[in-house]
């Protein structure tokens, strides 16, 4: 069955309606529906031109949506459908002047999309910027903030390369099959997040570790420097839950194998390293060296599931281990042999998996990936469990080119599972496209360590939160280059990128081979303290970023958030990307550029400063503000997550006008899927002033977690230049602060 299940009567009658010709002359509107299945309507729009060759599975929809009703005649949004003489596919939709443009998954530049074309073709793109057309991910995703606030998002529902032109418009032109798009119209564009996430999918709630700080580089070996790595973190109480195992640890770059002369017993080293808190990632790339008698070659080539070139041959491509040949991940007997493959490697130990180099990237060619006439098999499609498949048919790969690293991500994924059922996968991957947050977290890919794109990460995790993908950051200190300028201005520069990589989704510190040091004592004394300075305040944060991590897992409203989230009425706000949200209650507020303070540009109301490691006025610190109403839960400094419990548990509270505020907490195992079967707590705090005193209670709770026997710490922000009023009591109980 097709992914959009409809009959071919209905797809003949569209035609019939547009007239014998599918080429016009001029854009005509397609014909639209509401669909059922989300909690507010969403509607759908199908070119005049679309006919029942152009229904294919749809790899961004968590599932069917077949069921639909009449579209209101006075819809206001009304795309505009073309069939252009070369071939491709064009939809235009005009927004009142003075719409803001959003998302477009992974781009270089700023948050603000105005004015901007994006092509949708995942790329190996080394050393990217704000001139590159395509990066690793494409998510044919955009969303429109109308002058009044109002939002509007709209999905493109194709795998082909697609260009995108917010030039006042928002316009799609796609290769390939006609396809539907899915607009979602909404009052306020958290709203938007939220329908997005019912068309394709929560993202899974991550373990907790993979909260903490990973540490990275291409390659931590011999076994002895991964040790000296490890110690070095607990030796200096400097924070970290995760070391990373880039390709130096494989024989001669195979994959699901480990160099014996580097790493002679890698289960005990595992072992050793978790024993001292530390989780551990490895990678696993798709570019498999053809020879005779490596296993995993031999398993592929003996059942036939690699990619084939135009002729029908096994596609043969240079990556790191020399000429290789590829999995065909759009079949699911190949991702069901590809997941197989992960029970005796994930055995050694292994907690989490990193699929790089799978947009795919070929070596020694220009398109830098592998033909666009290679063929792929097709087979059944489900986007997880209970979902039903869908037929995918064979294609080219120029079809497929855009979901390839997502379906490897995918089989990634269900093998941890299947390896480890008690406990919650960890993948990150590389290239993605939108529907990728179900089953892997990405990072921005091989940036450069320049002052440019540590500015232009922030909008870059911002735009993937709106795109869809919550779990997101870059290599912090930049993976291309050591740094800019002399030593003394390297150090600057990456003490500065650890301050706001720390407060980021996904916190990593990585950089490529040959390059200097980067770990956080690398650039002396100075600089490592503001490293650790930065990576305290992210682990007293952890139940807070946890608990918005919960939240988007299970309403799509990123982690990570612009500003003018805050209130979207605000035109003055649609441009800031250098501050931002965390959840609704903290504003981080960073210096990104040497010697140069920027004013920002704040959203109104009262935002209160809060310290929270003594790292008041650090240069390279961003500073942290929190929102009147709003109560932030804090947790104790630890040098990984799980060392110590949540106690005191501190509630940062900082009231609003009527001397009130509110705040939640979310706890669970920190693994596990016991939260599925309500083994969690959700605890929403309210405080009041009632004369001279501030009492902080609890409103309502959530879920059949015993609450832990612990201490609350309350700590009252009033105005930057007034102490903090403080009380402790037990949790459970009301606290009561005197004002003085």
């Amino acid at each position: 069955m097709p992914m959009h299940s409809f009959s071919r009567s209905f797809v003949l009658s569209l035609v019939v309606a547009a007239g014998s010709s599918v080429c016009h002359a001029e854009p005509i509107a397609g014909r639209g529906e509401l669909i059922e299945g989300t909690t507010l309507p969403v509607a759908r729009f199908f070119p005049s031109h679309f006919t029942d060759k152009d229904a294919v599975a749809s790899f961004a929809l968590k599932r069917v949506f077949a069921k639909s009703r009449e579209l209101p005649t006075n819809y206001t949004v009304k795309p505009l459908f073309e069939k252009l003489p070369d071939g491709k596919n064009r939809v235009r939709i005009e927004f009142p002047v003075g719409t803001s443009f959003y998302a477009t998954g992974e781009v270089s530049g700023p948050l603000l999309r105005n004015g901007h074309t994006i092509t949708l073709w995942n790329t190996d793109a080394y050393g990217y910027d704000i001139s590159s057309p395509s990066l690793y991910q494409s998510h044919p995703w955009v969303l429109a903030v109308r002058p009044d606030g109002s939002a509007v998002g709209v999905l493109l529902d194709t795998t082909w390369r697609t260009v995108i032109a917010l030039d006042g418009a928002m316009e799609f032109t796609s290769e390939g099959n006609a396809a539907p798009i899915y607009v979602v119209d909404r009052a306020k564009p958290e709203e938007v997040s939220t329908a997005l996430m019912e068309l394709t999918g929560n993202m899974p709630l991550p373990p907790k570790w993979a909260i903490g700080y990973h540490q990275c580089r291409y390659s931590y070996f011999p076994e002895a420097r991964v040790r000296e790595i490890a110690q070095n973190f607990r030796d200096r109480d400097i924070p970290c839950d995760v070391i990373w195992f880039d390709i130096d640890y494989m024989n001669g770059f195979r994959t699901f194998t480990v160099d014996p002369s580097h790493f002679p017993d890698p289960k005990k080293l595992n072992a050793d390293l978790r024993g001292d808190g530390f989780s551990l990632i490895y990678m696993i790339n798709p570019g498999i060296k053809r020879e005779k008698g490596f296993f995993v070659a031999d398993q592929l080539l003996e059942q036939g599931f690699e990619v084939k070139n135009s002729k029908g041959e096994t596609f043969i491509g240079a990556v790191w281990p020399g000429n290789c040949v590829f999995p065909d991940y759009t079949s699911d007997k190949v991702r069901t042999w590809w997941s197989g493959l992960y029970k005796d490697f994930m055995a050694m130990g292994v907690d989490g998996v990193w699929n790089d180099m799978n947009e795919p990237a070929v070596f020694a060619v220009a398109s830098k990936t592998m033909p666009e006439d290679n063929q792929h098999r097709g087979g059944m499609y489900s986007s997880g469990p209970g979902i039903e498949p869908v037929t995918v048919t064979p294609g080219d790969h120029a079809r497929f080119h855009n979901v390839y690293g997502m379906l490897m991500a995918q089989g990634t994924y269900e093998g941890i599972k299947a390896t480890n059922p008690t406990k919650r996968p960890f993948v990150l991957t590389r290239a993605g496209y939108l529907g990728s947050h179900r089953y892997a977290a990405t990072w921005t890919g091989d940036n450069s360590a320049n002052w440019f794109d540590l500015e232009h990460s922030v909008p870059m995790a911002i735009n993937l939160g709106l795109s869809g993908q919550p779990f997101a950051g870059p290599d912090i200190g930049g993976f291309n280059g050591n740094g800019p300028g002399n030593a003394e201005s390297r150090g600057k520069h990456f003490a500065r990128w650890m301050g706001i990589g720390a407060l980021l989704p996904f916190s990593r510190g990585h950089t490529g081979k040959g390059n200097i040091d980067k770990e956080p004592w690398s650039f002396g004394p100075e600089v490592e303290r503001a490293c650790k300075l930065a990576l305290q305040r992210r682990y007293r944060l952890l139940p807070y970023f946890y608990t918005l991590f919960r939240e988007a897992s299970t309403t799509g409203v990123p982690v990570m958030r612009p500003v003018f989230f805050a209130d979207p009425k605000d035109a003055a706000l649609r441009s800031e990307d250098d501050s931002f949200l965390l959840g609704t209650d903290l504003l981080v507020i960073p210096q990104l550029m040497p010697d140069r303070t920027r004013t920002p540009i704040m959203p109104k109301g009262v935002w209160r400063k809060v310290e929270l490691v003594g790292e008041a006025n650090h240069p390279d610190l961003p500073e942290l503000r929190v929102r009147e109403g709003g109560i932030v839960p804090l947790g104790p400094i630890m040098e990984f997550s799980s060392e110590k419990p949540l106690d005191p548990l501190t509630l940062v509270v900082s009231l609003d006008t009527r001397g009130q505020a509110t705040g939640t907490l979310y706890e669970d195992a920190g693994d596990g899927f016991g939260y599925q079967k309500g083994e969690y707590l959700l605890t929403t705090y309210q405080a009041k002033q009632e004369g001279d005193k501030i009492t902080v209670s609890i409103l309502k709770t959530e879920g059949q977690m015993a609450r832990p026997a612990r201490n609350v710490s309350v700590t009252v922000l009033r105005g930057d230049d007034q102490p903090a009023l403080t009380g402790m009591g037990p949790d459970g109980q009301p606290v009561v602060v005197q004002v003085r």
